[in-house]
């Protein structure tokens, strides 16, 4: 499912899951029980988030497994779904996620939990919630405002458009390109710039700036949620994914 390592003062979480870790609950579960270990553990100093495909980051939700839940089992998934962001973006450690490749909608959505971006060229980064007709949940549309300039909202998350290269830095969805050859040494380098400060100020400062962000996420989330599996469970959305579905399970 992931791969927790530690190699001197650096986490590893390797995201390493079939059908190109696509997230469902257990994926979820583990990355909950991963971010408190490495955030609590004094010897790690910064974490990389990446993956062990190295075309494929992530798709996104698992909708192959999702599209068969009832709404208390999708509200459930949700809900924890909101509690993995809060884990990744609270984390009090540097967190640079090396997106080596495609980060489509939950894809990106773990991208945007870290402190710094490197996406690898060629990569699309995105998220195409839009497009499959449901609203961005409350904790990710509060994230995506924090984490992106307002020029970038509607091309990003109303047109639902994945990016690459020069338009993802320009819209903020990454903060650095870097070749596929050496992508890994790219990011840990990156990575080691951030894990030699102070780890109390970096925490401190980090925690300043991400504060209201997290507040705002913890406090809606539950009250918006009906609306989302409104618009999740209503016909013409069931029928999107299972279409979607349909084209994946005959791959």
């Amino acid at each position: 499912m992931i791969r927790v390592e530690r190699r001197g003062h650096i986490g590893l979480l390797t995201l390493d899951k079939p059908r190109g870790n696509a997230i469902d609950p257990p994926l979820v579960e583990a990355l909950i029980v991963a971010a408190r270990e490495l955030g609590e553990d004094q010897g790690v100093r910064g974490v990389l988030l990446a993956s062990a495909h190295p075309k494929l980051f992530s798709p996104g939700l698992d909708l192959v497994t999702l599209v068969e839940f009832d709404r208390p089992a999708m509200q459930r998934f949700i809900l924890r779904f909101a509690e993995m962001t809060w884990a990744l973006y609270a984390l009090p450690k540097p967190l640079v996620a090396g997106v080596s490749g495609h980060a489509i909608a939950g894809g990106c959505i773990l991208a945007l939990t870290a402190d710094w971006r490197l996406l690898a060229r060629g990569a699309q980064i995105g998220l195409n919630e839009v497009k499959v007709g449901v609203p961005l949940p409350w904790s990710v549309a509060v994230l995506l405002k924090a984490s992106l300039p307002p020029q970038a909202l509607s091309r990003v998350a109303l047109l639902g458009r994945n990016l690459a290269d020069e338009e993802a830095l320009a819209s903020g969805l990454a903060d650095e390109l870097a070749a596929s050859d050496g992508f890994h040494a790219a990011a840990l380098a990156r990575l080691e710039e951030f894990a030699e400060k102070d780890p109390a100020s970096f925490a401190g400062i980090k925690g300043s700036l991400r504060e209201a962000t997290l507040a705002s996420m913890r406090a809606e989330e539950s009250a918006r949620l009906g609306a989302w599996l409104d618009s999740w469970f209503s016909e013409a959305t069931q029928t999107r994914i299972r279409a979607i579905v349909a084209s994946v399970t005959k791959k």
